[in-house]
């Protein structure tokens, strides 16, 4: 009798559990919040004092998403332990052998801050490490663990396992609704784009027109100054404009992220040459920040490499795509830059590292520029 209550009493304490989060995680909408609240309602409700989740992009890179009461070995230099190096459960899931929840594993992390003399471990030796997947897709690995404990129940990975799914679902939910209003965000500019292109610009073409035929009109050789100033000023302002259209919604780029570059380049007064390798289904999101790398670098080669001529290298192979663009114009001394946020190279590495891709950079002084991007796909 005892123990049929002792079973009920966990049962009703998991099915509590599951409701407890499952309300949390469809209230959310923040995915660095939603994490870190779910991670303390789950310790807290099942008896732990320590857990982590790490979020694994596309290629492999992982980022310390959520924490509760790591031992000071962990949080060493600002949590150094636990946002670098590899570990058993990261190998194992960008493997693809981490398919269920895991028990008793020791933590390289620990052993490396007992090695290293890095702090206190608080007791903290292993811990279940437990996959968050919605489907086929994996999205990175919820870890818990207390003090001492050095085995999971089954039914506590059981336990484990469900929450992670639910987690995982939410991931999903979440990042769809971010690339939903993505989506309308380019719709909103594409439409920004459409009403300067049909108001501003035509006004500023028909500015022009207006100033040229008064211009003709009369012989006051100071009013013809002044007139041939105003077309001047209505001209410069066209392309300015054509510029700022093209930056919203670039006109050709429904015909490939390499054609929208070329014809940019024409804006610009660059002539592109274009080598393509590999198929370029590529999706919006990847095409955007082509654009927007590809978009920056040429904009300084208008304005800074005194030279009008590039070279634009697009290569898909091995689930990737590199991107490099080429000038031999002035070039300049990188080290003089860092850290100034000038010719926009950290806007540049900040889109990049945003989907998990890589960011090169060479140059130097009288020897041109060559910017190279790889990013998953």
């Amino acid at each position: 009798m005892r123990m049929t209550d002792k079973n009920e009493r966990e049962q009703v304490k998991k099915l509590n559990t599951l409701k407890v989060i499952a309300e949390k995680l469809n209230e959310a909408n923040e995915l660095d919040i939603m994490l870190k609240e779910v991670l303390h309602e789950l310790l807290s409700l099942i008896g732990m004092e320590t857990g982590w989740i790490f979020l694994v992009n596309n290629s492999g890179h992982y980022t310390l998403a959520a924490d509760v009461k790591l031992p000071p070995a962990l949080t060493w230099q600002d949590k150094k332990p636990m946002c670098e190096g590899d570990c058993w459960c990261i190998e194992r899931f960008n493997n693809g052998r981490l398919k269920r929840a895991v028990n008793i594993i020791e933590c390289k992390r620990l052993e490396n801050a007992i090695e290293y003399h890095w702090g206190e471990t608080n007791e903290v030796t292993h811990h279940a490490t437990i996959p968050l997947r919605a489907g086929v897709e994996n999205f990175g690995l919820l870890n818990v663990t207390s003090p001492k404990k050095t085995h999971f129940s089954s039914e506590e990975l059981a336990l484990l396992e469900a929450v992670a799914f639910q987690i995982g679902t939410a991931i999903k939910r979440i990042k769809l609704a971010e690339t939903e209003q993505k989506m309308a965000l380019m719709n909103e500019r594409n439409r920004l784009a459409r009403d300067l292109h049909d108001s501003v610009n035509q006004l500023l073409f028909s500015l022009k027109l207006t100033a040229g035929g008064a211009k003709e009109m009369t012989d006051d050789e100071k009013m013809k100054d002044m007139l041939s100033y105003m077309i001047n000023l209505s001209q410069e302002a066209a392309s300015e404009m054509r510029a700022l259209i093209w930056q919203l919604r670039p006109q050709w780029l429904e015909e490939g992220v390499a054609m929208a570059l070329m014809n940019y380049g024409k804006v610009l007064g660059i002539e592109v040459a274009i080598n393509v390798d590999g198929v370029l289904d590529l999706s919006p999101e990847i095409e955007e920040v082509l654009w927007r790398i590809g978009q920056e670098a040429l904009n300084n080669i208008q304005k800074h490499a005194n030279t009008k001529h590039s070279t634009l290298n697009i290569i898909v192979k091995n689930n990737s795509v590199c991107m490099d663009i080429i000038d031999q114009g002035n070039g300049f001394d990188f080290s003089k830059m860092k850290g100034t946020g000038s010719l926009g190279l950290a806007s540049m590495k900040e889109r990049t590292d945003m989907i998990g891709g890589t960011f090169n950079l060479e140059t130097a002084v009288g020897k041109g520029t060559k910017i190279c991007v790889s990013l998953p796909i």
